[in-house]
C-alpha cells in the first residue's frame, strides 16, 4: 500500500512538472501603442480655399494600436504562432483601418527554426516589412506619418494585404527573403475586379496582390529590395490609396511599386537612402508614374537625446505631372524605455499642374501618409510648413 502511494505521487508530480513545462513553452503577450498630441499646419483645405489649422493628432510617431502576439513550442524546432492587432485613435476611439477590429493585422502560421515561417490572414506587404520599417526618417525617428511619402502609394508603412498566404525566411546571417500572395476571393475573378457605379448605384469590386522581397542587415550596415503589386487597388477592404496630394489617379486595373533601401551607422550616427518607384494603370487611359527619392540622417547626442534630418523628393510624369520637394526634422527625448517625447518640423512645396475637366489644376502639396493627417493645402496653395509636439508610449 505504502509503495502504491509513492509511485502515485511520483506520477502526479511528474505530470505537474511535464504540464509546468510545457505551459512554459508557450507565451501570450499583450502589447501596445499610444501616440498624441497638437499639431499646427500653416495651409489646409477649406471652404474658403486654405486655412491655417490647429488640431489635436493621434498616430503621427506610431499608429495607436493594441495586439496579442502568441506562440506554442510544438517540438522539433516547430512552433505555432498568432498574431491580432487592432488600430484605433486616441482622440475618439474610433477603430482604425476602416473600423476592422484587427485591421492592422491578423494571422496563423507555423514556423520552423532554421526554414522561416508560413502565415496566413492579414498581413503586412514586404515594401513595408523591409523597406518602410528600415530605410525611412518615418521609422528612423518619430517623424512617422508625417516622414513616409505622400498618401503611401508606394506601400511603404501602411501597405497590409488581405486573405494572403505568405513565406518569410530565417535570418541566415543577417540574409532574409520572403514573397506572399493575396486572394480575391471572388468567384469567377481570381485577379479581382474594378469597383463600379452606374445609375447611382456602386458595386463593390475586389482586389488582389502579392509582394515579394530580400533584406539584408548586419552589423552597421543594411541594404534591401521589395516589390508590391496590388490588381484593382480601388476594390480592396479598405480601399488602396491611388492619390498623391489632389492629383487623383482614378480607377486603376494595377498599381505596381518596387524599390530599394540602404543604410549604414557610424558611431552614434545613422545615415540612410531609399528610392520607390509606382506605375498607376487606369482601367482606360495612359499610365502615371512616380518616382520618391529620400535621403536621411540621425544623430544620439546622449543615449536619451536625438535629433534626425531628411529629404524627399517626388516626381510624378506621364498622364499626370507634379512635382514636391519636402524637409523633415524631428528631436526626440526618451524618459523611459517606453516613453518618449518628440518635436516634429516639416516643410513640403509643390509645383505643376494638371488639366482636369478642360480646366487647369495647379498641383497642392500635402504632408502625410493620408489626407486625414493635416488635408491638402487647399485651393490658393502650394505648400505646407507643419510642427508638432506630441508623447508616446509602448506597454
Amino acid at each position: 500500500m505504502k509503495k502504491t502511494l509513492i509511485a502515485a505521487a511520483a506520477l502526479g508530480s511528474l505530470s505537474t512538472i511535464a504540464t509546468t513545462a510545457a505551459y512554459a513553452q508557450s507565451s501570450v503577450t499583450l502589447y501596445g501603442i499610444l501616440d498624441a498630441g497638437i499639431s499646427y499646419v500653416s495651409n489646409s483645405a477649406a471652404p474658403n480655399g486654405s486655412s491655417q489649422l490647429v488640431k489635436y493628432g493621434d498616430g503621427v510617431a506610431s499608429g495607436s494600436r493594441w495586439g496579442v502576439r502568441g506562440s506554442e513550442d510544438l517540438g522539433g524546432g516547430l512552433k505555432a504562432l498568432f498574431v491580432l492587432e487592432n488600430g484605433f485613435s486616441t482622440a475618439d476611439g474610433a477603430l482604425g483601418q476602416g473600423g476592422a477590429l484587427f485591421g492592422r493585422q491578423a494571422y496563423v502560421g507555423l514556423s520552423k527554426d532554421g526554414v522561416g515561417a508560413l502565415s496566413f490572414g492579414r498581413q503586412y506587404s514586404f515594401s513595408t516589412e523591409y523597406l518602410g520599417t528600415n530605410y525611412t526618417i518615418g521609422s528612423q525617428t518619430p517623424a512617422g506619418n508625417y516622414g513616409w511619402h505622400i498618401n503611401d502609394v508606394d506601400q511603404l508603412i501602411a501597405s497590409r494585404i488581405n486573405n494572403s498566404v505568405k513565406f518569410s525566411s530565417s535570418n541566415f546571417a543577417g540574409f532574409t527573403f520572403g514573397a506572399m500572395y493575396g486572394f480575391s476571393n471572388q468567384a469567377g475573378a481570381f485577379a479581382g475586379t474594378p469597383t463600379v457605379t452606374a445609375a447611382g448605384t456602386t458595386r463593390q469590386g475586389s482586389s488582389s496582390a502579392y509582394s515579394f522581397g530580400v533584406n539584408y542587415l548586419q552589423g552597421p550596415f543594411g541594404i534591401g529590395a521589395a516589390y508590391t503589386n496590388f490588381r484593382y487597388p480601388n476594390g480592396a477592404t479598405p480601399p488602396v490609396s491611388v492619390s498623391i496630394a489632389n492629383v487623383n489617379t482614378g480607377g486603376l486595373r494595377d498599381l505596381e511599386t518596387y524599390g530599394v533601401g540602404a543604410r549604414v551607422a557610424l558611431g552614434a550616427g545613422l545615415v540612410w537612402g531609399n528610392w520607390t518607384h509606382t506605375t498607376f494603370e487606369p482601367l482606360t487611359g495612359a499610365v502615371s508614374r512616380l518616382n520618391n527619392y529620400e535621403i536621411g540622417a540621425r544623430y544620439g547626442f546622449t543615449p536619451a537625446l536625438a535629433a534626425g534630418l531628411g529629404y524627399t523628393f517626388s516626381k510624378l510624369d506621364d498622364r499626370f505631372t507634379g512635382k514636391w520637394h519636402q524637409l523633415t526634422g524631428a528631436l526626440d527625448y526618451s524618459l523611459s524605455k517606453r516613453t518618449d517625447v518628440y518635436l516634429l518640423g516639416v516643410w513640403q512645396t509643390a509645383a505643376g499642374s494638371n488639366t482636369i475637366a478642360g480646366r487647369s489644376v495647379p498641383v497642392q502639396a500635402q504632408i502625410g501618409t493620408s489626407p486625414s493627417l493635416l488635408g491638402t493645402s487647399g485651393t490658393g496653395a502650394d505648400n505646407q510648413v507643419a510642427a508638432r509636439v506630441g508623447v508616446r508610449h509602448r506597454f
